[in-house]
């Protein structure tokens, strides 16, 4: 009887784990050659994407890869300047820090800053850093919806939506580490 319905029970299984939800795609990159791109492209020539948040025992990170999808080299330099939004594209009072440590304690990403230049197609990263700690509960949580990503302080920035949007609790602070190249 067993024999009979192992194979059911297990092909019903397999069924079951293949029809659950996929993982969500890294932020996408840009195919074909860096011509074909260029009219895609936004000014001065990179493209700003967010991943998935990891949501991992409360600390939450957040990848943001810079492309440069242009024609010419172009050379990030620094921490990118962020900017958290609610669901109506509003800022929102959060206190942003360079490095780790406003948020986590200093790990293999908290590197000095240097220029990285891209050439065409390459990429860069950074890491966004938050935690989702409650510290007053008369005080509302803060939701973010939407971030605003500048390359560098004084350059223009672009609209990004972390898939999980950016749950702050009552902190009011991420932390930023510096563009590196994508490995």
């Amino acid at each position: 009887m067993i024999r009979r319905l192992g194979l059911p029970f297990a092909g019903t299984a397999l069924l079951a784990a293949c029809s659950g939800p996929a993982p969500a795609p890294l932020p996408a990159t840009p195919t074909g050659s860096p011509a074909s791109t260029a009219a895609a492209c936004p000014e001065p020539g990179i493209r700003i994407t967010a991943g998935e948040v990891d949501t991992a025992m409360g600390l939450r990170a957040l990848g943001i890869l810079l492309t440069n999808c242009g024609t010419r080299d172009y050379t990030a330099h620094g921490y990118p300047v962020v900017r958290v939004l609610d669901a109506d594209r509003k800022p929102l009072e959060v206190t942003v820090g360079n490095g780790s440590m406003p948020v986590s304690a200093p790990d293999s990403y908290d590197v000095h800053p240097v220029p990285v230049t891209l050439r065409p197609g390459d990429q860069a990263t950074a890491r966004v850093l938050w935690r989702n700690t409650v510290t007053d509960s008369a005080v509302p949580a803060t939701e973010g919806r939407y971030l605003e990503v500048a390359p560098a302080a004084g350059h223009p920035a672009q609209l990004v939506e972390p898939r999980g949007g950016i749950d702050l609790g009552n902190t009011g602070r991420l932390a930023v580490n510096p563009w590196a190249v994508r490995s």
